[in-house]
Formats: C-alpha cells, structure tokens, sequence
C-alpha cells in the first residue's frame, strides 16, 4: 500500500487517472444507492407503521444496495458485467436497454462522468494526502444527497449523520478546521436553520424546510467550522434562485411547487470546502478600507 502511494504522489498525471477511474466506479455505485436507499428507507417505514399497529408486517423480498442484481426497469433484463461500466457500457449500447431496447436515462452517465470529474479534481487540489481521501467522501456523500433531495425531499440520516460524525473525527485529527470550530460549527448549522424553521413555522403555520436541512448544515458545520457557515447560507441562496430561476424559465415550474432545499446546501459547502476561504480573504479586500 506504501508503495501505491509513494508511485501517486511522484506521478501526479497517474494520480489524477486513478481518481477518474475510481470517481466513475463510484458515480455507478452513488447511482444505486440515490435509487434504492429512498426505498430501503420507506419499506423500513411501512414495517415499523405495521409493529405500531400491530398488524401483520408485509412479505417483503431482500432488498438493499447489493440484492438484488440491477435490471431493467421496462423488462427485468438483469444487467450484466460488461453492460454495467460506467460510461463506456451506456455509449456502446447507445443509450438503450440490450434487451428491449427501451432508452436509458441519461442521468446515469452523467452521475457517473460528474463524479469522476469531481474526484479528479479533489485530487488535484487536495493532491495524494489525507485531506484530498477525506474529501473524495466528502464530495461522493454530497453528491448522493443533493440527487436523492432533488428526487424526493428526504435527506437520509444513514448519509447526513455519518457524515457529520467524520466531520468531527477529520478535524479531531488536524482535517481542515480546529475540533473546537468543527464542534460549533455543527451545533450553530443544526440550530441555525432549527430557529428559521420554527419562526416560518409560527408565523405562517407551514413547514418550510425539513429537518433533514438542519442536519446537513450541522454536518457542514463539522467540516468546515463556523466560521463558514455563513459563506454556506449565503452561497445556497444565490444557488438555490440562480437554479431555481432556470427551472421556472426552462421547465415552466410554479413558484407553488416545492423545491428542496438540500442541493442548494450541498453544493454550497462544496464551493465553500474548496474556495471558503479565498471567498472570504475577496470579500475583506473590498469590504474593507
């Protein structure tokens, strides 16, 4: 393993070919779990509804992030090996199912070629060190948030906790912020949006956010201390209207229908993990005399 690491860190090009590789494997793997952990989480539902009414819990078959095997969702052709490599295999069969022929959704291989150019750049910014590893999750656990908030408003705590506990243990090792500004960085994000949400709620007798927002910014809070919180609140503002304002000018969506607020949270902390404190140096330079 040494010598894997000393041959990345003396040939940066071979380095970066290996996060695009590992990036992509990872995009097809962050494409299962944005499709099937929504379902693992409302079969658990529906099971624990059941023990709560006593009822008979349903016949359920094993399913997870690993059984069963993929298959097509218009005919059940399982897929194979070869029909499964990120990118390639969706070019090679021209975007459609090699059974039935029904078009496959472009999402897949731009899940996995977003991925992959992500990880490459973690890696060049962060190079082969610790704090680029920790980052690859940092960047592939966001990735899986922000689609599965995109496709049902649920940010799930089997990502969003783990996530803020890493925060925590990363900067407890000398990661990117002190333990101190980590540790109240997650507890300012939790209560910050905690407060926002109760005063909308108090006030218009509606929910506007859900909790699972309070607890992706707590986990940004223990990645990037408090300190940066703010650049986050802003930056998902300005994402969320510049985004928001495309889908209403491109879609033709309502300013009535809900729009998560989880991806405009996690592409904020991205931008801000990655450029916070340039941000924040900018901003002085002009703010101040």
């Amino acid at each position: 393993m040494s010598a894997v690491l000393e041959a990345l860190t003396l040939y940066p090009t071979l380095a970066l070919i290996s996060a695009a590789i590992l990036g992509l494997l990872v995009g097809s793997f962050l494409n299962v779990v944005v499709y099937r952990l929504p379902k693992m989480m409302q079969t658990e539902w529906r099971t624990q509804c059941c023990e709560l009414l006593e009822q008979p819990r349903p016949e359920q078959t094993r399913f997870n992030l690993i059984t069963p095997n993929s298959t097509c969702p218009h005919c059940g052709h399982g897929i194979r090996a070869w029909e499964n490599i990120p990118v390639v295999s969706y070019l090679f069969l021209r975007g459609r199912c090699s059974a039935c022929r029904a078009p496959i959704s472009r999402r897949y291989p731009i899940v996995e070629l977003v991925t992959g150019l992500l990880s490459v750049f973690v890696i060049h910014h962060f190079g082969v060190t610790f704090e680029g590893a920790v980052a690859l999750a940092f960047t592939w656990a966001l990735i899986a948030l922000t689609l599965i908030d995109a496709d049902t408003q649920l940010l799930p705590d089997a990502i969003t906790l783990p996530l803020l506990w890493l925060g925590l243990i990363v900067n407890h090792l000398g990661g990117f912020a002190t333990l101190e500004s980590a540790l109240w960085g997650a507890v300012a994000g939790y209560l910050s949006l905690w407060s926002i949400y109760w005063a909308f709620k108090l006030l218009t007798g509606k929910e506007g956010m859900g909790y699972g927002d309070f607890k992706l910014l707590a986990a940004l809070g223990a990645w990037l201390g408090w300190q940066l919180l703010p650049v986050v609140i802003l930056l998902s503002s300005l994402v969320g209207a510049v985004i928001g304002l495309g889908l209403v000018l491109m879609r033709g969506r309502g300013r009535n229908v809900p729009m998560p607020f989880g991806p405009y949270l996690a592409i904020a902390g991205w931008i801000a993990f990655i450029w916070g404190d340039a941000i924040v140096r900018t901003y002085l330079q002009f703010a101040l005399p």
